[in-house]
Order: structure tokens, then sequence, then C-alpha cells
């Protein structure tokens, strides 16, 4: 798995309006510019959405 793929992350979800996945991050205008114009190798607000590495890590 690659750190900032959107596939894992916690912000991509199924819109059923648009029947595809979409990212359901709330950017503000400044952020999504940012984030669309950077050249960042992996997404700097990806948050991995495996919710089983989230339960091992407090047990």
């Amino acid at each position: 798995m690659t750190e900032g793929s959107c596939e894992y992350c916690a912000y991509f979800i199924y819109d059923e309006d648009e029947e595809d996945y979409i990212c359901d991050l709330d950017l503000d205008e400044d952020e999504y510019v940012s984030l669309v114009t950077g050249n960042y190798k992996s997404c700097p607000y990806f948050r991995d959405g495996n919710e089983y590495k989230v339960v091992r890590h407090q047990m």
C-alpha cells in the first residue's frame, strides 16, 4: 500500500449521486489550490482509513 493512495484514504468515499468515488475532504479555496498545484509525492491530507490498524494500535 502506498502512503497517500486515495484508495486507502478515509476521505475517499462512494457518492451515490455521482455513482463514483470522490475525495470528501473539506478544503477552503486556498488549501484546494495548494493541493492541486503543489508538487507532493503523496497527499498531505491523507488519513489512513484502515479501521483494523487503528484498533490494533489501541490494544
